[in-house]
């Protein structure tokens, strides 16, 4: 009938119906802004949330807003009550949210199969939970992490890590350090000894840069993971890029006009998605942040490539069956000039992949606007197409008359700096 069912707000637990006349939902609680997953046989739906606003800042969180962001909640679908959580990051200003669905596998164990979600996550970990309970399958544990940075009482001193797979490299040293010329590279060494670097889980300072490694793009952030449930293997596509951030005193970002868009007063508010001028209104600091870390004149990156990979894994070890860079340099160059090369470089990438039954990956998601079919066995491309606009989207399949096909939705993004389209684009082998 359409009629409402239920309405969960979480930092009103005792409320489970819309707000009456003159009431609202409460504000800035972590939302879910990636894509639920449901068990029908459990009657639970599985929602990835996102941070409180604002993501840098978290002294204004309520005890309910911290203990639930940059969580996985399931709810009972059929009264929107919460049945379990597990939290990825404890206080999270990193915006490590959850971009990516949870995928149900059936995760064998000594004991059998056992109904288990696969969660991916921005910091790079993958998490493998009974899907009944939350209860971890494969073990994780909290280890020391920095701590300080302008909110010092607010940091955890312990992260969770999972101790299954993480599509995490290891902490960025001055030798990570990158250019097209000597002089890049020793701009971006520079620039790396200047900034607070404690490594992974840095937290924010305001008196000077800091590094964010993995950056706010993940690890695997929208598209989430493709599982082949008949093989045992888990796809992967991740980011390999840092973040160089500041927090910005108010008094500063006010002198800068960076204010909400609705209020702005003629300052910028910046090329990006995210970026230098987001306010962050209503908390003490605005937030400087310089996704992937550019040199300012040629727009190239500090860190060296690649930037992007694609990765199998083992659905019952969590080992590495192969990894690889994602992503050809044919639409990237200095200056903003595409440099046609088809050198497998490692690119950013958005968008997930799709399995088929005969061993083949489909996906698009990186920054050259190809899209791939890689053998599932090997790594290797054995087929590409340009698409008219980015491919940031997760492809289809499905069957006509015995004919299969792959679908995708070529829309493009504007932080991927991808053309942006309408078109939705369908392949198939010739008809026989």
């Amino acid at each position: 009938t359409g009629e409402q069912r239920w309405a969960w707000d979480l930092a009103r637990p005792d409320r489970n119906t819309a707000p009456p006349p003159g009431e609202i939902y409460t504000r800035g609680t972590p939302n879910m802004w990636t894509t639920a997953s449901g068990d029908e046989a459990l009657g639970l739906v599985y929602l990835p949330l996102g941070n409180s606003a604002a993501d840098y800042w978290s002294s204004s969180r309520s005890p309910l807003e911290r203990a639930h962001s940059t969580s996985l909640v399931a709810l009972d679908v059929t009264t929107g009550q919460p049945v379990w959580k597990f939290q990825t990051v404890h206080n999270d200003v990193w915006d490590y949210d959850l971009g990516s669905q949870g995928t149900l596998v059936d995760f064998p164990t000594a004991a059998g199969p056992v109904p288990a979600i696969v969660l991916p996550s921005k910091q790079g970990d993958i998490y493998v939970l009974d899907r009944r309970t939350g209860r971890p399958l494969t073990g994780v544990e909290e280890r020391k992490v920095p701590t300080g940075g302008v909110e010092p009482s607010e940091r955890s001193p312990t992260q969770p890590f999972s101790r299954y797979h993480t599509l995490r490299k290891a902490d960025l040293t001055e030798r990570s350090m990158w250019g097209m010329s000597p002089i890049d590279q020793m701009v971006c060494r520079i620039q790396f000894q200047r900034a607070k670097y404690d490594g992974f889980y840095t937290a924010p300072t305001a008196d000077r840069r800091y590094i964010e490694y993995p950056g706010y793009n993940g690890g695997s952030d929208w598209g989430g993971v493709a599982v082949d449930a008949r093989r045992g293997v888990i796809v992967a596509n991740y980011n390999d890029m840092p973040n160089y951030n500041r927090l910005v005193p108010r008094a500063e970002a006010d002198a800068k006009g960076w204010a909400p868009r609705s209020e702005a007063r003629g300052g910028s508010l910046g090329s990006g998605a995210e970026g230098a001028g987001d306010p962050q209104a209503g908390t003490p600091y605005a937030i400087d942040v310089n996704a992937g870390w550019r040199l300012p004149v040629t727009g190239l990156l500090c860190k060296e490539p690649p930037y992007g990979g694609i990765r199998a894994i083992d659905l019952k070890t969590g080992k590495t069956l192969w990894d690889r860079p994602f992503g050809s340099a044919r639409t990237n160059g200095p200056f903003g000039i595409p440099s046609m090369l088809p050198i497998e470089i490692g690119t950013p990438n958005n968008g997930g992949a799709v399995v088929t039954a005969g061993g083949l990956v489909f996906i698009a998601a990186a920054t050259d606007n190809l899209i791939r079919a890689i053998d599932l066995k090997t790594g290797k491309t054995v087929w590409k197409d340009v698409l008219p606009a980015g491919g940031q989207a997760t492809p289809m399949t499905y069957e006509v008359n015995g004919r299969q096909y792959v679908a995708i939705m070529a829309g493009g993004h504007h932080f991927m700096e991808t053309p942006i389209g309408d078109a939705v684009i369908a392949y198939a082998l010739p008809a026989r």
